[in-house]
């Protein structure tokens, strides 16, 4: 499948989600910003993966990813993030989101596993209380939080700062 016909309007990720579970395959729900991709991304995506068969990833839309990080983010807008994130082979389809977190998206398509990364305990989930209402099991996946967006465009500045 080419990577942008995985990125889904929600009412057609409604119908994959819902065939998808009628063939008793599991879904998974993983979400963030994605601004400027980075290992720790992929890390965290593919261990989503694991925990099930379809992997759908929420990406914050432009405005929400403003009112999280601030003035000047993202850096990409979410069309190419979107992209990007669906390029990956573990990856099977993308949303796009305007809220600050997913607990719409997961009242939305129901998902059988919500995966968090390592910046999270099953405490910290900001939707842990949706998740259980709706029997969600929350999983923390990925690699140790090393890797940020943050830090990444922090090493960039000072970089650029040196030669100037």
């Amino acid at each position: 499948m080419n990577s942008r016909d995985k990125i889904v309007q929600l009412d057609a990720l409604r119908g994959i989600v819902g065939a998808a579970r009628a063939g008793g395959r599991t879904i998974v729900l993983a979400n963030g910003i994605f601004d400027l991709l980075h290992v720790g991304h992929v890390r965290y995506l593919e261990a989503a993966k694991r925990e099930g068969e379809v992997l759908v990833v929420g990406i914050n839309s432009d405005a929400s990813a403003r009112r999280l990080k601030g003035p000047g983010r993202p850096i990409l807008n979410e069309q190419a993030r979107a992209e990007l994130v669906a390029a990956l082979g573990a990856v099977d389809y993308v949303v796009i989101f305007p809220e600050r977190n997913v607990e719409s998206l997961l009242d939305a398509i129901r998902p059988d596993v919500h995966a968090k990364g390592t910046d999270y305990t099953a405490e910290t989930v900001p939707e842990r209380e949706t998740a259980a209402r709706l029997g969600t099991r929350v999983a923390i996946v990925g690699d140790p939080k090393r890797h940020s967006t943050s830090d990444l465009f922090s090493r960039i500045r000072r970089a650029d700062g040196a030669r100037t």
